[in-house]
């Protein structure tokens, strides 16, 4: 019993150090909760759990207050989920190349807001796994990788690294999640809980039935205002949602909850939103996922685009440089590591035909988006096919790119396609 209290205590201290804001907090309440049961149990139980696949049981949670709500500072971090007591159920709408379900949104995932509008991401790169379809899989939830296959997709094709990406970066920051808040914990198994909270959400908020029961349907002709679409997403739940569009297309809905206990036997109680407002304009289109609008893909006879449209690569052929628009105005460009700069000089990209698109090459080698990021680097084995629209870059048909602020001086700033502060649009001039 002596050795195993030595191992536990060792274990915890180690996962602990990299997470220096809950050391104090789950020191407390993680070790006198593991060793009460342990003094409890007999050795031969723990040594049977050595060699058994056990399902560990989260911690009790009686009596807790809402997440976000409290008024004093809550030390037991396995059933208050903080500091990211703000969760976010959100979902995708994909046309271009368009995933799930024709007549269902598809799950994005499941996020952990500070309750002030910010948020962490990537707490524990111990716990960052390449093996999420394995891990559910060995938890025996075959019903749940059934379901995650169909309505949890990554537009790429590459649902595993998708699960991998909302996992690492969100669930790892879910404190009530952590593997000291189980007793006789198996390793991976608030995995399996993360996905399983979400999908269980997910399954109660139909989006496509909210807006169809206000007659709000995707179509390629109807424009609908953004009042009546947010309107219809808040009746089932009483209060607000966000939306997010791209280029003026409804593409993704966020809903807000707070949490009583656990996120994965806790209550969750629908809230107001908090941190990033809607982004739509007025009026948005909310297009369908299958069929062709003929004012806008049907070439004509001749071959000849129709107007308001280009040919996929047109103009990024050949050499150029990749000037950035931010403002209104042009202010640098894309350097070659795939990162926005204000000043020095440009890089040169080579733009080649592929498929319906076009590749980008730099001095560092491929370009592609890898982790809602542009990266252009030796390590990208597989290129991203991009498009443009109106000549501008396009990425799935947006062509509207992220960074957390305008660099300046030396500073390089990341582009992501993710939506972050400052909204960037990238063009082509040849060479």
């Amino acid at each position: 019993m002596e050795s195993f209290l030595y191992r536990y205590v060792s274990t915890v201290c180690s996962r602990l150090s990299g997470s220096a804001g809950h050391v104090h907090q789950l020191i407390d309440m993680s070790l006198s909760h593991k060793i009460r049961q342990a003094l409890t149990s007999s050795l031969p139980a723990v040594l049977l759990a050595s060699t058994t696949v056990l399902a560990g049981t989260p911690a009790s949670c009686p009596n807790t207050p809402l997440s976000c709500k409290n008024t004093t500072a809550i030390a037991d971090t396995c059933c208050f989920n903080a500091p990211g007591g703000l969760l976010l159920l959100t979902q995708f709408w994909d046309t271009n190349p368009p995933t799930g379900p024709n007549n269902s949104w598809t799950v994005h995932g499941l996020w952990p807001d500070n309750c002030d509008g910010t948020y962490e991401q990537y707490c524990d790169k111990s716990r960052e796994y390449d093996n999420v379809t394995a891990i559910i899989s060995a938890a025996g939830k075959t019903d749940l990788l059934s379901y995650m296959n169909k309505y949890w997709k990554d537009y790429q094709g590459d649902d595993e690294d998708f699960w991998e990406h909302e996992w690492d970066k969100h669930g790892t920051c879910i404190s009530t999640l952590e593997p000291g808040c189980y007793d006789n914990y198996s390793p991976q198994q608030e995995v399996v809980a993360y996905f399983q909270k979400a999908v269980d959400l997910f399954k109660t908020l139909d989006s496509y039935a909210f807006l169809a029961a206000k007659s709000i349907t995707p179509s390629f002709t109807t424009t609908y205002s953004s009042a009546s679409i947010m309107e219809a997403l808040a009746a089932p739940r009483g209060v607000e949602v966000t939306i997010r569009c791209r280029n003026g297309e409804l593409d993704e809905i966020w809903y807000f909850y707070n949490v009583r206990g656990s996120v994965e036997t806790g209550e969750f109680v629908p809230t107001e939103p908090d941190g990033a407002k809607s982004n739509c304009p007025a009026n948005v289109k909310y297009l369908p996922k299958t069929g062709t609008p003929p004012s806008t893909t049907v070439a004509s006879s001749t071959g000849t685009p129709p107007t308001g449209t280009s040919t996929p690569g047109s103009p990024f052929s050949g050499r150029g440089t990749l000037p950035v628009t931010s403002g209104g105005k042009t202010n640098g460009c894309i350097i070659s590591g795939g990162t926005w700069y204000t000043t020095g000089t440009c890089a040169t990209y080579t733009a080649t035909a592929s498929d319906n698109g076009f590749t980008l090459t730099s001095s560092k080698g491929k370009c592609a988006v890898t982790n809602s990021v542009l990266t252009c680097s030796a390590s990208v084995t597989h290129s991203t096919i991009f498009t443009a629209v109106a000549g501008k870059l396009a990425y799935n048909g947006a062509t509207d790119f992220y960074t957390s602020s305008v660099p300046t001086g030396s500073v390089q700033a990341a582009v992501s396609v993710t939506q972050q502060a400052t909204t960037l649009s990238i063009g082509w001039k040849s060479s």
